[in-house]
């Protein structure tokens, strides 16, 4: 699961939300099909100018330099999209990522920690589910020249995009997802809201797997993508430890994808502290892990094939038999 918050650098957001609609409705202007219509928690079928209306009438005593909206990127992965299809198929797997992202944004206001922020309900926000996506300047295979920019990617591209406004839903309190003064400017936190992104993002992942029933692989975390990215040898070492017993079966993978989250916080020091957690030391957590599912007895190909064999030599009697039922 990829959420993301785009940043203020790289978005015009300090003036009117129209671009960041008009841009969304691109789906509906290039394929021939029904309409996909804005939502959010009140509801399915807003209209682009209604989104356009609420958001840039939400900025009450922001100034012309401060973000009036931010634009929240959640996109499932292929294997998480093909989950959804096989459990709702192709229409109800949009209708279901649609719930979620509602479910999405509740987190998001819980996540400023701020008195009446608590839910989807207290924020300004509207959404879109689009199918497609197409390649930028950031992708790799623009860079290496195998594919164009602008060029459609392939597979399904199942996403939503959500524009949210800064101000709050009574346009008195303002929520800066930006916001890295935690700790530092302890007024500043209080007037913005303490948010934590990589909580956030977390979140979502959590309540994918809650919501849709879905076993993620170790590999598929977030926390195994900061520790492969972002992390120190100690971390490595303690990933590389969850790794090797995390596919062995259903228990080892649950005790792996919860440890992997401390470990991406750096909440241990070494190995044996991590273990120490689950009360286990190295030899029994491995044992663990590596214990093996059941898997039925592999046949041997040369005893397969000598029993085919005997089954069709048949006995005088047998052909005697089927001759008299013909």
């Amino acid at each position: 699961m990829f959420i993301n918050i785009t940043d203020t650098v790289t978005a015009d957001n300090k003036g009117s939300s129209g671009k960041l609609v008009n841009y969304l409705e691109k789906e509906n202007r290039i394929y021939n099909k029904e309409e996909e219509r804005w939502f959010n928690h009140k509801g399915n079928n807003f209209e682009p100018f209604e989104v356009r209306r609420t958001i840039d009438g939400n900025v009450a005593k922001l100034s012309q330099k401060d973000p009036k909206f931010f634009l929240i990127n959640v996109s499932p992965s292929q294997k998480e999209i093909k989950h959804l299809i096989d459990k709702y198929g192709e229409n109800g797997a949009g209708e279901q990522l649609k719930e979620y992202a509602v479910k999405v944004m509740d987190e998001y206001a819980k996540n400023f920690k701020r008195p009446g922020v608590n839910s989807s309900k207290d924020l300004v926000w509207f959404a879109k589910l689009e199918n497609n996506r197409y390649y930028t300047h950031k992708d790799k295979e623009v860079k290496e020249g195998t594919k164009q920019r602008g060029e459609l990617k392939r597979g399904n591209q199942m996403h939503i995009q959500i524009i949210v406004s800064r101000k709050d839903a009574t346009n008195k309190i303002k929520l800066s997802p930006m916001n890295k003064s935690q700790g530092k400017n302890e007024e500043h936190s209080k007037k913005v809201g303490q948010f934590k992104r990589t909580a956030f993002i977390q979140s979502g992942e959590n309540l994918f797997d809650k919501v849709f029933n879905y076993e993620r692989n170790l590999n598929e975390t977030m926390a195994y993508a900061v520790v492969q990215k972002n992390g120190n040898i100690k971390q490595r070492e303690q990933l590389d430890m969850l790794e090797q017993g995390s596919v062995s079966n259903y228990q080892s993978k649950s005790v792996a994808n919860e440890l992997i989250k401390d470990v991406a916080e750096g909440m241990f020091h070494t190995t044996a502290n991590m273990l120490e957690t689950i009360g286990k030391t190295a030899g029994d957590f491995l044992e663990i892990l590596m214990e093996p599912t059941f898997v039925p007895a592999q046949s041997n190909p040369v005893e397969d094939a000598y029993r085919k064999k005997k089954k069709k030599k048949k006995s005088p009697s047998q052909d005697q038999s089927y001759g008299h039922r013909m």
